[in-house]
């Protein structure tokens, strides 16, 4: 029997609140005076709340393979992320409010910053305003409307995203990244993964190439990146699964378009400055209406991945700030983690398992001094595939009855 269906088969309902805070990319490296981001956080409160709680290390997929974002989140709901593979257009494009068909294929866009012979100097466009980013949606919507037949529709996105839905037949998502991954290198055009993937790797570079013709006098967005090609797939509700009514308070259309592909609600959340209140005034408000809240923070990933130590570190510690405010809540069970690591020292996702702190009536204390990847490594959860984490939050919530006579 899988772990997901024996968890559905013992769920019990109840009132008990469980909350969930994702703090993306939380997981980092020694960087200055040896100490990692969180560690060198200061983090009172995650630091007592440490001290009473159970901490350990999650392994987000297996021993030395990087998560995604998609498949990081999908492991932190219960679901084995090498069972459901969903592609990241998918989520975006579910994040902004897309509806999208079971023949149509998704994609995530970024405007990029091209230079002579194809070299993709600037993979995020200087991370432009989200204002700019709707103005030139709404400009090449005007003039790409389909390509061979093929019906096109454009989304913006935050600052340099933005998603594309192809509508046609024959179209399927084996498409390889139209992407080089790193600045400074040239182009990657899509290709297709299998020889179903033949016309949507043809499409997709084509509209590229009258991207770059559109876009040539932008001095920053001049271009364009697409990955994450994906179709709208089959999942179990959470919901359904774990007779819990969940809700998302998150800020990027990716989060959200995971969240509402397991079956949560959506809280909009305008978080000004990267001020994070409107997480924990969401929190609250909508206290009384739901019992399983996840609540992503993304800024900590958007920094590590630009290599900004101190202001993923501040980050944390704004958070920490904050925190309090949850805990005036009373929830029954709270965890702290994060759905990958994203050390500044690499500027990108990376391998590492992720901190975890679980905190209930029922814990055994692992007794740590700190919040941090070291104190955690010796913590009482040991390191734990991350997808055994929503049956724990589901015990120490009451919600499981015994397994067997």
């Amino acid at each position: 029997m899988k772990r997901m269906d024996l968890l559905s088969e013992l769920v019990l309902e109840n009132q008990t609140k469980l909350v969930l805070f994702v703090i993306d990319g939380l997981g980092g490296l020694p960087g200055k005076d040896g100490k990692t981001e969180l560690e060198a956080a200061s983090t009172p409160n995650l630091d007592k709340l440490a001290a009473k709680s159970e901490t350990g290390l999650l392994q987000m997929i297996e021993a030395g393979i990087t998560p995604g974002s998609g498949p990081g989140h999908l492991a932190l709901f219960g679901y084995d992320p090498l069972e459901f593979r969903i592609g990241r257009g998918i989520l975006e494009a579910l994040g902004v409010g897309a509806h999208v068909a079971p023949q149509e294929v998704c994609a995530r866009g970024n405007f990029a910053t091209w230079g002579p012979g194809d070299v993709v100097l600037d993979r995020r466009a200087g991370r432009i305003s989200t204002e700019k980013n709707k103005e030139l949606i709404s400009f090449l919507s005007e003039n790409i409307k389909e390509i061979r037949g093929v019906k096109v529709r454009l989304y913006p996105g935050e600052e340099h995203r933005f998603v594309v839905v192809f509508s046609g037949d024959n179209l399927s998502e084996e498409v390889e990244d139209a992407d080089p991954q790193k600045n400074g290198l040239p182009m990657r055009w899509a290709n297709p993964s299998s020889a179903r993937g033949n016309l949507m790797a043809t499409i997709a570079n084509e509209f590229i190439k009258k991207v770059r013709e559109l876009l040539a006098k932008e001095e920053h967005a001049n271009g364009c990146l697409l990955r994450g090609f994906s179709q709208a797939p089959h999942m179990p509700m959470l919901s359904q699964l774990y007779k819990i009514k969940p809700v998302a308070i998150a800020t990027y259309p990716m989060y959200k378009g995971i969240a509402r592909l397991v079956g949560m609600d959506v809280v909009d959340v305008v978080d000004r400055e990267h001020s994070l209140e409107g997480l924990f005034e969401a929190l609250s408000s909508q206290w009384d209406k739901y019992d399983f809240f996840y609540v992503h923070v993304k800024y900590a990933d958007s920094y590590g991945e630009d290599g900004n130590y101190d202001a993923k570190r501040e980050i944390i510690e704004r958070f920490d700030s904050l925190l309090p405010k949850a805990l005036e809540l009373k929830p029954d069970v709270l965890v702290v983690t994060g759905d990958h690591s994203t050390p500044s020292r690499l500027k990108s996702h990376s391998w590492h398992p992720v901190p975890v702190l679980l905190s209930s009536p029922f814990v055994r204390p692992s007794g740590g001094a700190a919040f941090g990847e070291r104190t955690c490594a010796s913590g009482t959860l040991g390191i734990m595939p991350a997808y055994h984490l929503m049956g724990l939050m589901l015990a120490h919530g009451l919600r499981l009855a015994k397994y067997g006579a």
